[in-house]
């Protein structure tokens, strides 16, 4: 089985947010709720930015720290949340380094509150026209849109991803056969910054741009061992603790 990962080019970047955006409609999220954030910051003279999805840790500290194993992590590698065993401690957002999790329940980030304007059903938080089908729904993964008291975080795009055929060594966009299990992020990036593939299989892309340009992980030093590296090349660096290089 294909133990997934991401590649984001930080030298390709250019911080359009059209990953923020996609990931947004595909998974239905609310105005504010980035399961694909882009944070801006100031590096010298210079304004920069950088990708933050979820990091789909090896070792993840959200998943130690869970009282009911709702957290838990898949044989492909993602880490996921069945919100049918979340009961919303939010012990795991304390745990992840990264603050890639969300609370359904918390205040809007964005007015109007999308909850009221898009009232759920008793089973969903909030139902809004563009929704995807009940059908497609998965909330042992967390996919869909959830009920009220849970977590929710980036899955990969574990609807798309999970239904992938198997021995693929890349999901990539520019391949037909494999385009409809890309994550919607990966589709939708204008300057092709990400790549996502099989970490397991030596002839994955992923793998190769790892080690042909030093592939970093961001807080490596925690010993989560994230499943998305960063190419940050000679002139572009990764903020806050450096990460180290694979292997280190």
């Amino acid at each position: 089985m294909a133990k997934w990962g991401m590649v984001i080019d930080l030298e390709k970047c250019t911080g359009c947010q059209a990953c923020s955006s996609a990931c947004q409609m595909e998974n239905t999220r609310m105005p504010g709720e980035n399961w694909q954030d882009v944070l801006f910051y100031d590096e010298g003279k210079d304004l920069k930015w950088f990708p933050r999805p979820c990091m789909h840790c090896e070792e993840p500290s959200c998943v130690t720290v869970c009282p009911t194993r709702a957290t838990y992590k898949n044989d492909d590698g993602t880490v996921t949340v069945d919100w049918n065993r979340c009961i919303g401690c939010k012990y795991c957002m304390i745990a992840c380094p990264y603050g890639v999790r969300f609370y359904m329940d918390s205040k809007p980030l964005v007015e109007p509150d999308v909850r009221t304007e898009f009232p759920g059903d008793g089973k969903h938080t909030w139902k809004p026209p563009y929704r995807q089908p009940e059908s497609q729904e998965d909330w042992t993964h967390g996919v869909g849109i959830q009920p009220a008291g849970v977590v929710s975080k980036c899955t990969f795009c574990y609807h798309r991803i999970s239904q992938a055929p198997d021995g693929v060594a890349d999901l990539d966009e520019d391949n037909p056969a494999t385009k409809e299990y890309t994550p919607a992020c990966v589709r939708t990036c204008p300057p092709k910054a990400r790549y996502f593939g099989d970490l397991d299989n030596p002839d994955s892309k992923v793998n190769q741009l790892i080690a042909e340009k030093s592939g970093t992980r961001l807080l490596d030093h925690l010993g989560n061992k994230p499943q998305v590296y960063y190419l940050a090349g000679e002139s572009t660096s990764i903020p806050g603790a450096r990460a180290s290089k694979r292997g280190g």
